[in-house]
């Protein structure tokens, strides 16, 4: 029996230029993300005859990994070649489609799962970019490297995306008390719309200098965002989710991200530094950091907006259970 335990993310600064569409045609992108503790459970265990059986929202029982209906599922068992006596079931703290990575930290925790049963060794990188090949590659997604890298390695994590496809990362470099007040802080509160993150970019992904443009703002705003955490000037970092947040609202105008601004508009006014939209989807989680928690509470609780409280994972994806 495997199990294994990979962290959902929030998005803290320079979402959107993880895109090969955009840093692949640039100088490259700029992210910074943290793990949170909303996990993804995977549990392998040796099926008792030669068929692989799957359980996740539906159950799948086939005789060879080409027949396997689920995308994901199918990608990872042909690439890991586990082709048989195999039964696999996933768990989710979170739903899918609400914007914290869900699909990369699915892929992340089921590959690292495969590599235990068949005795593999991978690095928290090799893992991320197993996970990028299977998603992007194989499977055509338009979607980024963020969930995949920040699934694996865990933590408050800067990416740079560079043009030629190589990812570098570091943990951000936070004082003791800057990174409990960050935790203390940063409120998410769910939409309780639910969206594929796919639809979204692909659409974001059309060709155009104002895209750019744009994306060449969201960068340096992520970069300044990673400063102002390092230096601790947390009020800052608040203030730049909200200019990121109108950046991604320019970007792709729609009635559900005009109804999000309204909500984030509030939270401001309740005492919030800043808030902004969680992932590409449109819906799913809004991020505010404040202080004044109360009062934002109050604010959300009124428009019937649920909190989910978390705190930041510092393990990445990890084993739990091996035997």
């Amino acid at each position: 029996m495997i199990i294994t335990r990979t962290p959902l993310r929030i998005s803290l600064g320079g979402g959107g230029t993880d895109l090969p569409s955009y840093y692949r045609n640039s100088t490259g992108g700029f992210l910074v993300a943290a793990a949170i503790s909303k996990y993804i459970y995977i549990a392998i265990n040796q099926h008792f005859d030669d068929s692989i059986l799957l359980k996740y929202s539906e159950i799948e029982q086939v005789r060879h990994p080409v027949e396997v209906q689920h995308p994901l599922l199918r990608e990872a068992l042909l690439l890991t070649g586990v082709e048989k006596q195999v039964e696999i079931s996933a768990m989710a703290d979170i739903p899918a489609g609400t914007g914290l990575g869900s699909s990369g930290t699915f892929t992340v925790g089921l590959l690292r799962a495969l590599r235990a049963y068949r005795h593999d060794t991978v690095s928290p990188s090799e893992l991320a970019e197993e996970a990028c090949r299977v998603e992007i590659d194989r499977l055509g997604e338009p979607i980024g490297k963020q969930d995949q890298y920040i699934a694996a390695v865990g933590g408050v994590t800067a990416f740079e995306f560079r043009p030629d496809g190589r990812v570098e990362m570091s943990p951000v470099r936070l004082a003791g008390s800057i990174r409990f007040q960050l935790e203390e802080n940063l409120l998410l509160f769910y939409t309780g719309v639910k969206r594929s993150a796919s639809d979204v970019l692909a659409i974001e992904q059309r060709p155009g200098a104002s895209i750019n443009e744009n994306l060449d703002a969201v960068r340096t705003s992520g970069r300044q965002s990673c400063e102002a955490l390092e230096a601790g000037d947390l009020d800052k970092f608040g203030a730049l989710l909200t200019d990121q947040w109108q950046l991604k609202l320019e970007r792709a105008p729609s009635d559900v991200h005009r109804q999000v601004d309204q909500w984030i508009r509030e939270g401001v006014a309740a005492g919030a530094a800043g808030g902004k939209l969680v992932g590409a989807g449109g819906g799913g989680f809004l991020l505010f950091y404040a202080e004044n928690k109360a009062d934002l509470r109050a604010a959300m609780a009124a428009r019937e907006l649920e909190e989910v409280r978390f705190r930041i994972d510092y393990e990445g994806s990890t084993t739990i259970v091996a035997q």
